[in-house]
Order: structure tokens, then sequence, then C-alpha cells
């Protein structure tokens, strides 16, 4: 059982401008629910029921999932990853710039 002291990772939804605009005219105000339903087979009305957390953990998965399904997608997730980071991969550094680890 999962106890209130326990921690668990925030959950951010992959993302970066990729600079393609491909929304259109029109907006899709409910394109977040249908991910999920079409990750989990659920309709709306059960998506309603859920608690919130759960709905987020499952949106969450549902969008790392789709674009794992394709290289486009694996590279979106790639650069995502990327802009998150905070800190060098100081042995990267190393190897692009021709010096070897101390």
């Amino acid at each position: 059982m999962v106890g209130r002291d326990t921690k668990f990772p925030k959950l951010k939804i992959p993302f970066y401008d990729d600079g393609n605009n491909d929304e259109g005219h029109y907006r899709v105000n409910t394109v977040e629910e249908k991910t999920v339903c079409d990750y989990t087979g659920f309709n709306f009305d059960r998506l309603e029921d859920m608690c919130v957390f759960e709905y987020w953990l499952l949106l969450h998965d549902a969008v790392i999932y789709g674009h794992m399904q394709s290289e486009e997608g694996r590279e979106y997730l790639n650069n995502c990853w990327r802009i998150t980071q905070t800190s060098p991969d100081r042995k990267k550094i190393r190897e692009k710039m021709g010096r070897k680890e101390v």
C-alpha cells in the first residue's frame, strides 16, 4: 500500500515547440480526452468518473506511447527530454571537444 509520505515524480506531458503549427483553422477542445479514450478503450463517461490523478497518469502515458510508435515521435520525445535537462552531459561535451576524461 502506498503511504502519504510516498514521493512520486511529477508527471509532465512531453512538449516542445517544434515550429510545426499543424493546428489549422480549428481547435479540438477534447483532444486530451480523445487521446486517453483511444489509449484505454474507455468512453468519455468513464473519464468523467475517474479521479484527476488517474486521468493525468493515463494522459501522460498515452502521449508517450503514441509518440513511441514512430521514428519522428521518438525524436520528438528525445527533444522534449533534452530541453528539460538542467545539468550538462560532461562526457558528451568532452567527446565533442576532443578531450579525454580526467
